[in-house]
């Protein structure tokens, strides 16, 4: 597809100059007393610009001409890696609503490449491509779905959504710390409220099944069908409370009311450290309450054959093991769905302790994180005997962390900070280092593989 457009450009190009060619004969051949607009008059150095722009045109579209797709492809992502310093540049926050915005407008590279055979798997009956999703946080409005999944991830969660849109914390709330690989955030689920997400989540579903319907050949059909309700990959919906409610409850089971119909799976965030007293849910009582009625709310609502989306809860890496033997507990006896280990953290590990930066409040999250949520992990994958499937989140920079937490109990995996650094170029590399990786120790699949330290 690239070769023909490129084919066509330069053939348009030589039209063009063949056109203004015969023009110009014409123009040359015409009497004195004819008037005729005055043709401006480019410098030198115009032209030469001009000359040279062309050029890279021609021989850009000539080189797409020869490669393949998937090498254009493969090409596209390496280019990404141009832009990155561009966005160091900018404020934090401002960076992140602008890559927000790219992939939102499909400015980013497209995968057209098929996934490694031994990263798909099955979870929750439903089909991943790869094991490789992004946290919630990059996209807390649905605005970029469909972007963010055509860059190759094998699934996507937006969010935290809460009930009613609010502001989140004061500005400056985001900041870097480049040479450690972290980020220290204190937004406080800034959300555009759950009307705006489900307007947006409604849209992208109808698309989906009108592409669905429209489509006529075989072949088509099944491509139109792998994935989940968002397009070619699972869409994860993970809801948070307003931070003045009283009622976490009720703003729990509202989400659901409203967003779980179009989600290929629901998180209960818990776990946040910059809503006052949210952590304070994650206690044996209070959430054994909190999901009884958010399992009620979920299964009064009218299900097809798919059923209802499995129930997750997100936890914090800054818990006692009482703490995570509670947690444990109450998942096995409600039968939840999952837990994803984890979210931010409120402790500076080393070297992150040593950056003045380090002082601000928020939840640390990148590289420094990495260690103690992957020991969170497979505490947990040995308190819930590997009956309840774990995704892994914290710190993960390459597919060698990632294999580290499939083989710690994960069977699912969530970038954040990682992403926010590396660019779209992370995706394709992680997921090549992680096939490798399963290669090199003869493990033929991803299940294979997850909870082999803990065994």
């Amino acid at each position: 597809m690239a070769a023909r457009a490129s084919r066509k450009l330069i053939s348009d190009y030589v039209t063009k100059r063949a056109i203004l060619s015969s023009v110009g004969s014409c123009r040359h051949c015409s009497s004195a007393a004819e008037s005729s607009p005055k043709i401006p008059h480019f410098s030198k150095k115009g032209r030469l610009l001009t000359g040279a722009t062309i050029g890279l045109v021609i021989a850009g579209g000539a080189y797409v001409s020869t490669v393949d797709e998937a090498t254009f492809c493969g090409w596209l992502f390496s280019a990404t890696k141009l832009v990155n310093p561009f966005f160091a540049l900018l404020d934090a926050e401002f960076a992140h609503k602008l890559a927000v915005t790219a992939a939102s407008r499909g400015w980013v590279p497209r995968e057209k490449r098929p996934d490694p055979a031994n990263l798909g798997l099955e979870v929750w009956g439903r089909k991943f491509s790869n094991p490789i999703g992004l946290a919630a946080g990059f996209d807390k409005n649905a605005e970029a779905v469909e972007g963010l999944l055509g860059m190759g991830f094998g699934f996507v969660e937006v969010g935290s959504v809460t009930p009613v849109p609010q502001e989140g914390n004061p500005k400056p709330r985001i900041f870097r710390l480049r040479e450690e690989g972290a980020i220290i955030n204190r937004c406080g689920f800034n959300s555009e409220g759950i009307v705006a997400v489900a307007k947006r989540l409604g849209a992208q579903h109808g698309k989906r099944k009108l592409d669905e319907t429209s489509s006529t050949s075989p072949s088509s059909i099944e491509e139109v069908k792998h994935g989940g309700k968002a397009g070619p990959g699972i869409l994860g919906v993970n809801l948070g409370k307003n931070k003045t409610s009283e009622d976490a409850a009720a703003d729990y089971v509202q989400g659901v009311h409203t967003l779980s119909q179009y989600a290929d799976y629901l998180v209960i965030n818990v776990s946040s450290p910059n809503t006052p007293g949210l952590r304070m849910l994650q206690g044996r009582k209070q959430l054994k309450d909190l999901v009884k009625k958010i399992q009620a709310a979920r299964d009064e609502m009218q299900w097809g054959e798919e059923g209802p989306p499995p129930l997750l809860v997100k936890i914090a890496p800054d818990l006692s093991r009482e703490d995570l033997e509670d947690i444990a507990a109450v998942a096995l006896a409600l039968r939840l769905d999952g837990l994803i280990i984890s979210n931010t953290t409120i402790s500076r590990p080393d070297p992150v302790n040593k950056n003045p930066v380090s002082e601000e409040a928020g939840g640390l999250s990148g590289k420094p994180l990495f260690n103690l949520s992957t020991r969170i992990l497979k505490e947990m994958y040995i308190l819930t005997r590997g009956k309840i499937p774990l995704i892994g989140c914290g710190g993960i920079s390459s597919g060698e962390d990632a294999y580290k937490k499939i083989r710690a109990g994960a069977s699912l995996l969530q970038l954040y900070t990682a992403f926010a650094y590396g660019g779209p170029a992370l995706i394709p590399q992680m997921k090549a280092e992680l096939s490798e990786c399963l290669e090199r120790d003869g493990f033929k699949s991803i299940l294979e593989a997850v909870g082999a330290d803990c065994r």
